[in-house]
């Protein structure tokens, strides 16, 4: 649930930063046809469009594998803290070289990323403080201290400090040859530890202490892993920046989670998706002018993350809401169908037309329900209605149920599994009698047939329940109306 609410609020996040600071987009700086942009992206003739697209394919394999670690050993505060907390390193990288030199910015960059990692160690071994407290110490010290460095950066005036700002947000046109390096270097050491560490790795994650115990170095691996998240925040900076890295850290592993149950599939899932995030990310960015790389990569695996939440078979949103509006209509017409049992015993069964407004009273309806439900019954075939009109309602028609001998069958099973369990509880629970009612009207809607069975087998197959009423058999349903008796 965390995740899903950290998900939903990196997505507000692009919308309100970008009126703030303006990421770069790959492609003209003019406005040109989409259809002619979208065929120069794909015939990648162009050496810098080829660099873009190598590379955020590797972002999005990099962030999809080390991000299925962030997720599963819930380490997403720290994705976001590491990502903010190496903003100041960024900008002493550039007070250091004078310029935008990437490896000045790269070193900065990960000098910062661990001291961040450091602080949280010491507050973890030193302190009481609790672990999303240290994380929200570290990012927004780091962060404020990084915002004060840009600041300060651009009242000194330095001369190449134009764009510094892109890197909050990305700047993907400057994508160079030595990033792409850089990222594939970090593709590497994650695809090589997760290799060599893989049952390690799933064992500790599972349960640490556990792990600890059979000989398993877990700190180690938990501090490679936090080394590799390091890696892959500071290469994926030209790409989304400083804000939205741990997004990609994040949302595609969240989403392969909601899909896959085994860790090799999740790795795999959460690896495509986010190169698909990348690829896409950037195909849109190229389409137009002020269309920002970064954040349109991150609302692509937002987009995934949504369809797979609401369409994902029997566990999405949309699944579940009209499973569970099946359930409550399912729900509703059997309370009905046993109200119409209820009304027929209390006349001993001589009559088999039920009026609406006897199915008012007894359901504590209005009658627009109480309409709404008998045509649900109608439609189902469990029940035919007539109308009459006559001098008592005024000219207003009142309708007069009927079951069919297939409500009439439905309408006695749910009576005998609702009694039946009342029994149960009296007899074999020791429950009062008038404290059976409510548990009884939960579990009639859920037992199945053979718990039934052994219910009466239990039971000795009893002819009555608590109260006294009339447990319907097997026998009383196939009779029918008239010769069911009390």
């Amino acid at each position: 649930m965390i995740t899903k609410i950290k998900i939903l609020g990196i997505l507000i996040g692009i919308f309100a930063s970008h009126q703030l600071l303006e990421a770069k987009q790959i492609g003209s700086e003019t406005q040109l046809d989409w259809f002619v942009q979208a065929e120069r992206f794909l015939r990648m003739d162009d050496p810098s469009i080829q660099r873009v697209i190598v590379g955020c394919l590797i972002m999005g394999v990099s962030c999809g594998l080390i991000g299925s670690y962030v997720v599963t050993r819930r380490l997403s505060l720290f994705g976001d803290t590491l990502s903010h907390a190496i903003l100041p390193g960024i900008a002493v990288g550039f007070i250091w070289s004078g310029t935008k030199d990437n490896y000045s910015i790269f070193v900065g960059a990960m000098i910062a990323g661990f001291l961040g990692v450091s602080c949280l160690s010491v507050l973890k071994k030193f302190t009481k403080i609790n672990g999303d407290s240290s994380l929200g110490i570290v990012l927004s010290a780091f962060y404020a201290f990084g915002i004060c460095l840009l600041t300060r950066i651009q009242k000194v005036g330095y001369s190449d400090q134009a764009g510094l700002d892109s890197f909050m947000f990305g700047q993907i046109s400057s994508f160079s040859t030595q990033d792409l390096c850089g990222q594939f270097f970090t593709l590497l050491l994650i695809g090589l530890f997760i290799f060599f560490n893989y049952r390690q790795l799933l064992v500790s994650g599972f349960d640490f202490q556990f792990s600890r115990s059979i000989g398993i170095p877990s700190e180690l691996l938990q501090y490679g892993l936090w080394i590799l998240i390091s890696f892959c925040v500071i290469s994926s900076l030209q790409m989304v920046g400083v804000i939205l890295v741990s997004a990609m850290l994040v949302i595609p592993a969240a989403t392969a989670s909601l899909i896959s149950k085994r860790m090799n599939t999740y790795l795999t899932l959460a690896s495509i998706l986010g190169a698909i995030a990348g690829f896409v990310g950037a195909f849109l960015s190229f389409l137009g002018k002020n269309l920002p790389t970064g954040p349109l990569i991150v609302l692509v695996a937002g987009s995934f993350f949504a369809l797979v939440l609401f369409l994902q078979p029997q566990k999405g949103i949309l699944f579940q809401w009209l499973r569970l509006r099946s359930e409550n209509s399912r729900i509703a017409i059997e309370n009905t169908l046993k109200a119409a049992f209820q009304i027929l015993e209390s006349r001993d069964f001589q009559e088999t037309e039920i009026s609406s407004q006897e199915m008012m009273r007894k359901r504590g309806l209005s009658s627009a329900e109480v309409q709404r439900e008998t045509l649900n019954l109608i439609n189902a075939g469990l029940a035919t209605k007539s109308t009459l009109f006559t001098e008592d309602t005024q000219l207003l028609p009142q309708t007069n149920l009927t079951l069919t001998p297939k409500g009439w069958e439905y309408s006695c099973k749910i009576v005998r599994n609702h009694r039946l369990w009342e029994l149960y509880l009296t007899n074999e629970a020791e429950y009062e009698p008038d404290h059976v009612h409510e548990d009884a009207e939960k579990i009639e809607h859920v037992i199945g047939e053979k718990t039934v069975r052994k219910l009466e087998k239990l039971l000795k197959n009893p002819r009555t329940d608590p109260h006294g009423k009339l447990i319907p058999s097997m026998t009383d349903i196939q009779q029918g109306h008239f010769s069911l008796k009390s």
